[in-house]
């Protein structure tokens, strides 16, 4: 099975949705970082204000399914599920 990769922006409307993002993202890299199969996990402020790049490896489909299954109950996907995600996926098989 090839890497899965994941990357893009996450685009926020206004400083509100920024400073969510702020508030909850140390959790969320520290959580992601630590799931079994994780190999890279970066979020980073753009030159674009309230906009975030982001990049993400997993070993394998499976390991990043779990993390996608396990973020959208999480705290950081309750308080970021409004923001608007542009993101392309890469080495999933359907």
């Amino acid at each position: 099975m090839p890497d899965v990769h994941l990357t893009g922006r996450l685009v926020c409307r206004n400083a509100e949705e920024d400073a969510r993002v702020r508030e909850h993202l140390p959790r969320h890299i520290a959580l992601t970082r630590a799931e079994p199969g994780c190999l890279a996990f970066e979020v980073h402020p753009s030159a674009i204000p309230w906009v975030w790049d982001v990049a993400e490896r997993f070993r394998d489909e499976v390991s990043f399914r779990a993390h996608q299954d396990r973020v959208a109950t999480s705290e950081w996907g309750m308080q970021t599920a409004g923001i608007e995600r542009r993101y392309t996926v890469q080495g999933l098989s359907g």
